[in-house]
């Protein structure tokens, strides 16, 4: 069991404080923090079980680090605003705490979708011996961790996903893959393609 330090009390600060609660045998003490405590408080009273809560400017990165210094986590959950990623990442850099978030780093000023300001810490993260886990929230992250898990325990090969897939389709049937080009998912579209195909090709004779 471990502790969870999370980020951010927006609406997925909430879901994800509600999903941690749920596993007491994963996340032992879940502490909540925003930059108003108040939201934390609020969020905390619709949970069962205890939930600590703090108050933080996450752009504040020597105050990150008090914080995770008093909580002591195993991971810090990230779910602030995207232009405050790389202030918690020095934290947790500064604490040698994993470090998980759900949305890519943007500038305060510029919405845009590049991960290569986080990728950069890269090799600070190796050599402290600790996780970042990025994007968790969509892909590469979450699609990623779904892929991984269903080859280690579901299936031995693509081929094999594909054929349990292929009893459960019609042709009224949409199908969203996802999944980083690491996965080489385009193999499950090529072929469900083909059989949609293969169908209509029969039903026009």
């Amino acid at each position: 069991m471990s502790k969870v330090l999370i980020v951010g009390a927006g609406g997925v600060g909430q879901v994800v404080a509600h999903k941690c609660a749920q596993l007491p045998e994963v996340f032992s003490e879940i502490t909540l923090a925003s930059r108003t405590e108040e939201k934390c408080r609020r969020i905390a009273a619709q949970i069962s079980r205890p939930i600590y809560t703090a108050q933080v400017d996450a752009d504040d990165v020597p105050r990150m680090i008090a914080l995770i210094e008093r909580v002591r986590p195993k991971v810090v959950i990230n779910v602030a605003l995207p232009y405050q990623d790389l202030h918690i990442m020095d934290a947790c850099l500064a604490t040698g705490v994993d470090y998980l978030d759900t949305a890519n780093y943007e500038p305060r000023d510029t919405a845009k979708f590049e991960y290569s300001w986080q990728w950069a810490y890269q090799d600070r993260f190796r050599d402290r011996g600790i996780m970042a886990l990025l994007g968790s929230g969509f892909d590469p992250g979450a699609t990623n961790v779904f892929t991984a898990h269903l080859a280690k325990h579901h299936f031995d090969t693509v081929e094999a996903l594909i054929a349990s897939l292929r009893p459960q389709l019609t042709a009224a049937t949409t199908v969203l893959v996802k999944g980083s080009r690491f996965m080489r998912m385009e193999r499950v579209v090529q072929a469900l393609a083909a059989d949609a195909a293969h169908s209509t090709s029969e039903g026009a004779h």
